[in-house]
């Protein structure tokens, strides 16, 4: 009785682990590598506790403490994947900003279905040199090392920051709509760049 219903939850949790990646790509959140680091942790956490479950239940110990980890781990990816949606759903297009920088780097790493794409740029953000932005195809072919562009950005519904889009800086003024705000330039250091993987 135990193993089916673990068998049930541990089902339930990997289809949410399937839906995160993707639902994390419709309003990507400015820290989505960070979110997605923490996932894996939660991931390899419940796959592992599950496994010491099975292990302990044969045995025939108790498991009533893990068991109950378990279960508080099993909705984790259908709540990321909500909030997520949820807070770039119901945000305001009226509340983008956008803030020009520099491309500094890219990164590809070729996947079955999509793949992971980023465009490494200047941050605007106090405390932080650089932001990873997560790109669809298009616009990683489009920008180039030293491209100056301009990132949107939006606060959130829950107040997690996503990345709206990206446009070229000599083009931006004519896309973007008249209601945004535009910050003022972002300075590039010439100096003391860090290494980022370029394809």
């Amino acid at each position: 009785m135990f193993r089916r219903r673990l068998v049930r939850q541990m089902a339930f949790f990997l289809a949410g682990s399937l839906l995160f990646p993707y639902v994390s790509q419709v309003y990507p959140p400015l820290d989505l590598d960070a979110m997605l680091v923490f996932f894996g942790l939660v991931f390899f956490a419940a796959l592992t506790l599950a496994i010491f479950l099975d292990r302990q239940a044969r045995a025939r110990k108790d498991i009533e403490v893990l068991r109950h980890l378990l279960t508080g781990l099993i909705p984790v990816p259908f709540i990321l994947s909500a909030a997520l949606f949820l807070n770039g759903k119901l945000d305001s297009p009226r509340k983008v900003v956008y803030h020009q920088t520099t491309v500094e780097g890219r990164y590809l790493m070729k996947g079955i279905v999509r793949g992971t794409r980023r465009l490494f740029v200047y941050s605007w953000r106090d405390g932080r040199k650089i932001e990873r932005l997560a790109v669809d195809p298009d616009d990683y072919d489009r920008f180039r090392d030293g491209d100056r562009i301009n990132v949107g950005e939006e606060p959130g519904a829950l107040a997690i920051p996503w990345f709206y889009g990206v446009y070229r800086a000599g083009q931006a003024r004519a896309a973007l709509p008249a209601e945004t705000h535009l910050k003022p330039n972002t300075p590039t250091p010439s100096h003391d760049k860090p290494g980022l993987p370029i394809q």
